[in-house]
């Protein structure tokens, strides 16, 4: 599977966890689908190793990951205990480098809530129902929920998600934030926003990316020095070069990723 996506085959490639992962015709973003339901341990760690190849992998520019069934994930399989895989998913997603665009159907609760946090773009269907039922039965978020939801939507939103394990609905995850459209197919909708994000110089991708995650984290004024050492950085790069001769002779730019 992994061999397949750093060649840059156009052929899926399945893993016995039911992890698939293809390329897209331009052959830079790679299409990750899980098998969707219940989450199953071995998906899970599949899916936290093939993150951290992907990231690896210079060639590859935008990430996108949906489920195979109509239900992206409804929770933790009975063999899945979060706390006890040596592995974390949700880290791994948040840890690429290239931008991560999430297409969800049906229900996303729990485990499968906490991994389109890790992401950087989300898309639903109208049908979509996101929820962390975990204090009811016993357990507490353990992927970086309880930190990844407080900063996604309103702090209070949500605390009360987490501790009264109330859903909200495509609509109201809309008008949250924790979502940023709603389609009819967002795995469709998915792929075209990777393909337009794959125009874009890959360098200049990954330092917005950085840029927007370690900001949060930081005072503004460390964070506007952030934003103009990335700035630096970038400028003596050859995609930057590449951009103003594009911009200069009006032709699309020829990102290497250098």
């Amino acid at each position: 599977m992994t061999r397949a996506a750093r060649s840059g085959g156009h052929n899926d490639r399945r893993s016995a966890a039911g992890v698939e992962v293809a390329a897209a015709e331009s052959g830079s973003v790679r299409r990750v689908t899980i098998p969707g339901g219940p989450l199953r341990a071995d998906t899970a760690a599949d899916l936290a190793r093939l993150a951290s190849e992907l990231s690896e992998d210079r060639d590859v520019r935008v990430v996108t990951l949906r489920a195979r069934s109509s239900v992206f994930c409804e929770g933790p399989a009975p063999d899945l205990r979060p706390t006890e895989l040596d592995v974390d998913p949700a880290a791994s997603l948040a840890r690429l480098r290239p931008p991560v665009v999430v297409a969800v159907t049906g229900d996303c609760r729990s485990v499968g809530l906490e991994l389109i946090l890790a992401a950087d773009i989300r898309l639903c269907d109208p049908g979509a129902r996101f929820g962390f039922p975990d204090l009811a039965e016993g357990r507490l978020p353990c992927w970086g929920g309880t930190q990844r939801l407080g900063r996604a939507i309103r702090p209070a939103e949500a605390t009360a998600m987490i501790l009264l394990g109330s859903d909200l609905d495509a609509d109201r995850a809309h008008s949250l934030g924790l979502v940023h459209a709603i389609d009819d197919d967002p795995g469709d909708l998915a792929q075209a926003l990777a393909q337009e994000l794959a125009t874009r110089g890959p360098l200049a991708l990954e330092l917005a990316k950085e840029a927007v995650h370690r900001g949060a984290e930081l005072p503004l004024r460390d964070g506007l020095r952030l934003e103009g050492d990335l700035n630096h950085q970038l400028a003596a790069t050859d995609d930057r070069a590449e951009g103003l001769a594009a911009f200069f002779d009006k032709r699309p730019p020829d990102f290497a990723g250098r």
